[in-house]
């Protein structure tokens, strides 16, 4: 019998909305968005029901809820949704409070759903041949590491509307005053699950400038993380510079060798270098793709090549097979976490914050 699914977000949300109605374990029967046209578009094209409003959305006969809606509305979506007893898969970040993080999970355990967050750079095929690369061990002992998002997003901070009410006119999105560091999940998650890790405490210093006339505008924030087994994280995130296109960076450094995606060819390429390797005294290329190999046509319509294709899998295979999800409620907090408490660092002139770990 096919899994009942609803989508939260339009925009964004209908990549998954694809990716769902594509599968013939899943329906697509109902999506949501606060702007009734574009619920409407994306309900036409998967031949689901619209609803612009989530209470009711969350009350329809479904077995899971995609929220693909802004960051802030993530917790309260996924609590009404869990409540109505709805499995969730949610988009990064999973929490932007401090105060969610063991609400989330208590309401996790409460109901004994299924949570997974959609982390999809967990799933780009260089994250997994860098995976695969540590856990082989030939690197050796993984010391420091290091990810970068840089995005400049200001273009679509005024003149695209987020579906909260900004974005349109003189009312900016919700992107303007969001600390781009609350955003190191797309660093944080995929080294945190190469690691097999866990980060413990958080130093974060920021660039604060004046813009149009606008004073306190953060254009980046740079933090320290330290980690359960004693290594050092480097996350940069930046939305409001100039740079295109838009690139993430990570890199391994080992005690036999290092790894790093190749910063203009980010997806297509990795550099790598073995101390041991007689063939290769200098670092030497590794091709990737966007794609997964044997990945169907259909995997693409997730927007990000083919790693939403398997995310989405696993996230169906934890519920049909009730099975844990492999992103599931505490790697979400792992991965989120260490950026609010971050952003409290850099709020308090870069003071060595401590990171909970649930």
């Amino acid at each position: 019998m096919a899994l009942k699914i609803g989508i939260a977000g339009l925009r964004r949300g209908l990549g998954f909305a694809r990716l769902f109605a594509a599968r013939k374990d899943c329906r697509v029967v109902a999506v949501c968005d606060n702007n009734r046209q574009r619920a409407e578009e994306a309900a036409t094209q998967v031949q689901a029901n619209a609803f612009d409003d989530f209470n009711k959305f969350c009350d329809q006969p479904l077995d899971a809820i995609v929220i693909v809606t802004p960051p802030s509305t993530h917790f309260e979506c996924t609590v009404r949704a869990l409540d109505a007893g709805k499995h969730v898969l949610c988009e990064v970040p999973a929490i932007t409070s401090m105060s969610q993080a063991e609400q989330l999970v208590n309401k996790v355990r409460q109901t004994g759903l299924k949570y997974m967050i959609a982390e999809n750079v967990c799933y780009f095929p260089c994250i997994q041949l860098m995976h695969k690369i540590v856990a082989e061990g030939k690197l050796g002992q993984v010391v420091l590491a290091e990810g970068e998002y840089i995005h400049d997003c200001r273009a679509i901070m005024y003149n695209r509307d987020d579906g909260l009410g900004g974005g349109e006119g003189d009312i900016p999105s919700w992107r303007i005053k969001f600390n781009p560091i609350q955003y190191s999940t797309h660093e944080l998650g995929p080294l945190l699950m190469i690691l097999q890790d866990r980060i413990i405490w958080a130093n974060c210093q920021e660039s604060v400038f004046s813009e149009e006339g606008k004073s306190g505008i953060i254009h980046s924030q740079i933090a320290l993380f330290k980690t359960v087994g004693g290594r050092t994280i480097r996350s940069l995130v930046a939305f409001k510079i100039a740079r295109e296109p838009a690139h993430h960076f990570y890199c391994l450094y080992g005690t036999k060798g290092s790894v790093e995606t190749d910063r203009y060819r980010w997806t297509d390429n990795l550099k790598l270098y073995y101390e041991e390797d007689a063939d290769h005294k200098v670092l030497f290329d590794v091709a990737t793709s966007l794609t997964h190999p044997e990945a169907p046509p259909e995997a693409l319509a997730g927007g990000h090549g083919t790693s939403e294709y398997y995310m989405v899998d696993d996230f169906v295979r934890s519920i049909l097979e009730d099975k844990q999800p492999p992103l599931d409620v505490y790697k979400a907090l792992d991965m989120t976490v260490p950026g609010l408490c971050a952003v409290d660092s850099a709020q308090k002139g870069g003071e060595l914050v401590p990171v909970p770990i649930f």
